[in-house]
């Protein structure tokens, strides 16, 4: 059984979600995601009202959900029900952000990123733009 949340998520909230649901997704989290989700959230005006002592409550949504069978569903469904449709390209690219933070993208990652492209439905091109311009902000040399 999927945790109820406290109230309703903000759209913020369901951001902070994805970015740690894509942290975890290959059960290693990494300190260069973890900044990366702190920088996010400290610094993008989408932000900008939000209470980042919040983000813990999210953490353990999303490792509660991760331990269940359906949790990705489940975690989908909140996303779906609390962000509004004008945010999903913003949730996905904030998404590739926080994968491409370490500057390597593991399997667990791709496939989550694919999920998410697939349960917002996100135009292909518009998703490989935003693909791309996360790669091109965390490359290395």
């Amino acid at each position: 059984m999927a945790p109820t949340p406290p109230h309703t998520l903000s759209s913020q909230d369901c951001l902070v979600l994805l970015m740690i649901a894509v942290s975890v997704s290959d059960q290693n989290v990494r300190t260069a995601e973890l900044i990366k989700i702190e920088n996010q959230v400290n610094t993008l005006p989408i932000f900008g009202a939000y209470d980042d002592s919040r983000i813990q409550q999210m953490s353990l949504i999303v490792f509660e959900l991760f331990s269940e069978e359906d949790g990705l569903d489940a975690l989908f469904g909140l996303i779906r029900d609390n962000l509004p449709a004008r945010l999903f390209e913003t949730a996905y690219a904030l998404a590739c952000d926080v994968a491409a933070a370490d500057g390597t993208l593991r399997e667990a990652e791709l496939r989550l990123l694919e999920e998410i492209r697939y349960e917002l439905d996100l135009d292909r091109l518009h998703a490989a733009a935003i693909e791309r311009g996360a790669r091109a902000r965390h490359l290395t040399e």
